[in-house]
C-alpha cells in the first residue's frame, strides 16, 4: 500500500524512470544468480517484479484518463 502511494504521486516521465531502474536492478539479480552468488534477498526479485506491474497499471490508467477526457471534449 506504502509503495502504490508513492508511485501515484510520481508523474509519467518519473515513472517511466523507476520501472527502467528496476528493470536494471532485475537484470543485476539474474546475473547474481547465473553466476552463482546469493543475491542480496531472496525476495527481492519478486518484489521489483510487483513493483513493475505497480507502475504498468498506474501508466494504464493514466492513459485511460487521459482518452476519456479526449472523448468528453470532442463530444
Amino acid at each position: 500500500m506504502k509503495i502504490t502511494k508513492e508511485l501515484r504521486g510520481l508523474g509519467n516521465g518519473e515513472l517511466r524512470s523507476r520501472k527502467s531502474e528496476l528493470y536494471t536492478e532485475i537484470l543485476k539479480m539474474r546475473t547474481q544468480a547465473a553466476a552463482g552468488t546469493n543475491p542480496a534477498g531472496a525476495g527481492k526479485l519478486r518484489q521489483a517484479k510487483k513493483n513493475i506491474a505497480r507502475i504498468n497499471t498506474l501508466m494504464h490508467e493514466s492513459e485511460l484518463k487521459s482518452k476519456s477526457k479526449l472523448e468528453v471534449k470532442s463530444k
